[in-house]
């Protein structure tokens, strides 16, 4: 019979093999990390690909409207792991007043899309790795584990290459970079499972502090607690396996209505 252990197990590897062909395929790669569970797990996956050390950047897009509790969980990580730490920041669009209460359409354009793609031509790379999971959202559902941008940097969702028998190739035609996707087929609750078989680190903001705990990470005006009195892991687990609440329903409903997180993607949101 098949244990969680040899499910979690599967994953793993399953992620590590696309990490290692992701290495190999191109020339110079980097990897997101928001300091969330799936960030944090795909940072630690990365390590595992490479005997326990990522070489490759990691890049954390800093908005500058993020949680505290963010900074301070990002410095002491990438000090701990040893990280080759890249801040993706749009300090000319801050400057001009750009903020949530702008747009939140225009906001995260412009503090992260934009941020993004800066840090892309500056370095010159040609592959990302990304801790998106086709549960979180039923937009992200349509992704492949491969997905190709275009010069523009633009997403085209109705035209994907096949994936099949789990081989991942990149395209022969031009391309801006490639988005790569090692946690795709894995669950929330598959990522708490990891987290605490391998004892990974976890930012405080997913533990309950006075009856209410934050559940997805992004900005603090764009963001709040849902109800909870799970204050562990083990009780996040058991949380999970019952709670009716959409994982991403403390971000701003504005942002997360499924043609609006299209149109952000198509324009190259994460």
């Amino acid at each position: 019979m098949k244990t969680m252990e040899d499910h979690l197990s599967n994953l793993e590897r399953k992620s590590i093999s696309i990490i290692r062909e992701a290495k190999a395929q191109f020339k110079n790669i980097a990897v997101l990390w928001s300091t969330g569970k799936d960030s944090t797990a795909t940072l630690w996956l990365c390590k595992k690909a490479f005997f326990g050390r990522i070489p490759f950047p990691v890049i954390h897009i800093d908005t500058s409207y993020q949680f505290p509790e963010i900074y301070e969980f990002r410095d002491r990580i990438a000090k701990e792991w040893n990280l080759n730490l890249l801040i993706a920041k749009n300090e000319e669009a801050l400057r001009e007043g750009m903020s949530p209460e702008k747009n939140r359409l225009n906001c995260c354009t412009a503090l992260k899309t934009e941020a993004l793609k800066s840090i892309i031509r500056r370095e010159g790379f040609d592959a990302l790795i990304l801790a998106i999971r086709r549960d979180e959202h039923g937009i992200r559902a349509k992704e492949r584990i491969f997905s190709p941008r275009d010069e523009n940097f633009r997403w085209r969702y109705m035209d994907q290459p096949a994936e099949l028998w789990d081989l991942y190739v990149k395209p022969s035609e031009d391309f801006s970079h490639m988005r790569v996707h090692p946690i795709l087929h894995w669950t929330e609750l598959d990522v708490w499972l990891y987290v605490k078989r391998e004892g990974l680190p976890v930012n405080p903001l997913y533990f309950a502090r006075d009856g209410k705990r934050y559940r997805s990470l992004g900005c603090m005006p764009c963001t709040v607690p849902i109800p909870s009195n799970a204050s562990t892991i083990d009780e996040i687990i058991e949380e999970l396996k019952t709670t009716k609440i959409p994982e991403r329903a403390g971000r701003a409903q504005d942002k997360e209505r499924a043609y609006m997180m299209q149109k952000l993607r198509s324009l190259g949101y994460m």
